[in-house]
């Protein structure tokens, strides 16, 4: 292990015990202010385990860190869920980004203002790991990312703990990105309320619809009221439909009929269809866009189908054939063809001779009880639902399921505080 660490390239760094188990990921290190103008002490770091529970690490218990991986001693784990004291900061929550004054080498020079890019800290001769440096990027009133970054030593740096107003969101952002979205939403609900919707809304239209289908319904609804409506309706366009029409089912009926007139006519037509079945229904939970195709396709357009990277797992184990058109509702439903199927037949053959119509249909007033019975039945992670004229408008894949026959608060972490880690 190096006497001197880089903080921030620490974050979602594996953690391994000493049988080289996994324990969970790095996602921030925990510094303590202390009196006069000593630097603050590192005391541990932060982890996520399993059910995305965050546990403290103290620095004590970390035998190696390097650019793959942090490695913990013998010793036990206190799984408990990591509070923050009142004397402590998180480095990337806290202080990364923060704009800071950084004082000149020489008596006589001129201060500099400058963004906090990442924070080292070092072993001194107590053995206590303290803040010696910052890396930091000039600040030139131009784009942040723009000015020259270099280090400085911790007494040169004033202003590091202070307002929130001076805390930009740049660097964090840039670790965020690198996450799954169910991770960086999880790491969004560990910031403080302002923190995080500066954050999110800082977040590409994409990368922000990903992330609000992670997050518990009162989040969605207060980080979607901070964007302007303009705005909102374009990451609503960019969320699958049956998960903006969950979220637009939490608003007021006046500001839903404004957002979906916002939206282009064909991204709000699925969701308002989908706003038209009862809760609780097939209807209600199902996705409108499963990968349909007609009879006449060959094998290879299919698996061309469901490679499409934006596609999810569920989505894109099986394709659902139907006479055309092919967007719901469609022609006739015929069958689905599941992903094994195609990958076992000659790329020129015709999926409409593969289909399984052994399977009955959903009906779009189906209950949920009735859907999970029947997925259990059959073993589907996706079941199609037909009109009554037998034309496909849609398909409950098991994590739809999942997401509405969980408790409503499953996504926040806050309602499970007390639960245990099996």
């Amino acid at each position: 292990m190096g006497t001197r660490v880089y903080l921030a390239r620490l974050a979602g760094l594996p953690v391994f015990d000493p049988n080289g188990d996994r324990v969970g990921r790095v996602r921030d290190a925990v510094v303590r202010l202390r009196t006069t103008n000593r630097p603050p002490q590192v005391v541990g770091l932060v982890a996520e385990m399993a059910l995305r529970r965050r546990i403290f690490l103290p620095i004590g218990r970390i035998t190696g860190m390097d650019a793959e991986s942090v490695v913990l001693g013998t010793g036990s784990l206190n799984l408990r869920r990591f509070e923050k004291r009142p004397n402590e900061l998180l480095v990337l929550e806290d202080l990364l980004d923060r704009r800071v004054t950084v004082d000149p080498e020489q008596e006589g020079g001129e201060a500099n203002d400058a963004i906090v890019v990442d924070i080292g800290m070092e072993l001194n001769r107590n053995t206590e790991w303290v803040v010696t440096r910052l890396a930091v990027r000039e600040h030139t009133g131009r784009l942040a990312r723009r000015g020259h970054i270099y280090q400085v030593e911790y007494d040169r740096v004033r202003n590091l703990v202070g307002p929130t107003d001076t805390q930009g969101t740049s660097n964090l952002l840039a670790l965020l990105e690198q996450m799954r979205p169910a991770d960086m939403a999880n790491a969004l609900q560990d910031l403080p309320d302002a923190r995080r919707n500066e954050v999110a809304t800082a977040l590409s239209d994409r990368k922000l619809a990903d992330v609000l289908e992670e997050l518990p319904e009162h989040d969605q609804v207060e980080i979607l009221a901070r964007l302007d409506r303009e705005r909102a309706a374009d990451v609503l366009e960019r969320m699958d439909p049956d998960d903006a029409a969950d979220l637009l089912a939490e608003l007021p009926k006046a500001e839903q009929a404004v957002l979906l007139d916002l939206m282009e006519p064909e991204e709000a037509a699925p969701v308002r269809q989908l706003m038209h079945y009862r809760p609780g229904t097939a209807g209600s939970v199902m996705t409108s866009e499963p990968v349909i195709l007609t009879p006449d396709a060959t094998v290879a357009e299919a698996l061309a189908r469901i490679r499409e990277p934006e596609l999810s797992p569920v989505v894109a184990a099986q394709v659902f054939v139907a006479r055309a058109p092919s967007a719901t509702p469609t022609g006739k439903y015929l069958g689905m063809v599941h992903f094994q199927r195609l990958l076992r037949e000659p790329p020129a053959s015709i999926v409409g001779g593969l289909v399984d119509s052994d399977i009955e249909p959903l009906r779009p007033d189906i209950g949920l009880p009735e859907i999970t019975r029947r997925m259990a039945t059959y073993d589907m992670v996706a079941m199609p639902v037909v009109d009554s004229t037998n034309r496909l408008v849609g398909a409950v894949t098991v994590d739809d399921l999942l997401d509405h026959s969980l408790p409503r608060d499953w996504r926040d972490r806050d309602a499970h505080d007390d639960e245990e880690i099996p």
